[in-house]
C-alpha cells in the first residue's frame, strides 16, 4: 500500500517536472524561429495551460473506468511517448510554418499547437486519475488533492529551476 503511494507521488512529481522541462525548452526550441518575443511565450504559455486543462477534464473522465497504478503509469508512458516525435520533427515542422511567412504571433502559436498539445494532455491526465487513485474515502479527498497537487507543484518548479539554469544551456 505505501509503495503504491509513493508511485503514485512520484508519477505526479515527475509529471509536473515534464510539463515544465518541455514548457521551457519548447519556447526555447521556438525562438530561433519566431524570436523570444511575448507573443511567442504567451503561446507556449497559452498552449500548455489549454492543453493541461483538457487533460484534467480528461483524466477525470478516464479515473472512473477501472483505475489503476499501472493505467497512471500508462499516461505517463503516452505522454513519453507523444513527446518523442517533437525531437525529431520540430525543425523541419518549423522551418515549414516559418515559411508560410505566418505573422510570429499565428506562427509560434500554430507550432506550439502542433508540438505540445497531445503530450501536455496526456500530462495533465495525471494528477486527476492521481487524485482519484489516493482516496480511500470522501473524507480525505481534499487532503489527497492538496497532497498531490503539492508534489506537482513542486515537481513544476523543479523542472522550471532546472531548466532555465541548467538544461538550457545543456541542450
Amino acid at each position: 500500500m505505501l509503495a503504491g503511494r509513493l508511485l503514485i507521488y512520484a508519477v505526479a512529481a515527475w509529471s509536473g517536472f515534464y510539463v515544465m522541462v518541455i514548457e521551457l525548452l519548447g519556447g526555447r526550441l521556438i525562438s530561433p524561429y519566431f524570436g523570444s518575443s511575448v507573443y511567442v511565450w504567451g503561446s507556449v504559455i497559452f498552449v500548455f495551460m489549454l492543453s493541461l486543462s483538457i487533460g484534467y477534464l480528461l483524466g477525470g473522465a478516464y479515473s472512473r473506468r477501472t483505475p489503476s497504478v499501472a493505467r497512471l503509469c500508462g499516461i505517463l508512458i503516452a505522454a513519453a511517448l507523444t513527446t518523442l516525435p517533437i525531437v525529431f520533427l520540430y525543425e523541419p515542422l518549423l522551418n515549414f510554418i516559418f515559411e508560410q511567412d505566418f505573422d510570429p504571433r499565428y506562427g509560434s502559436l500554430l507550432a506550439c499547437l502542433v508540438l505540445f498539445t497531445v503530450p501536455t494532455v496526456f500530462s495533465g491526465m495525471i494528477s486527476p486519475y492521481a487524485v482519484h487513485l489516493n482516496t480511500a474515502n470522501k473524507q480525505t479527498t481534499g487532503q489527497n488533492a492538496g497532497n498531490l497537487y503539492f508534489v506537482s507543484t513542486i515537481g513544476s518548479s523543479a523542472g522550471t529551476l532546472m531548466t532555465a539554469f541548467y538544461f538550457v544551456l545543456w541542450l
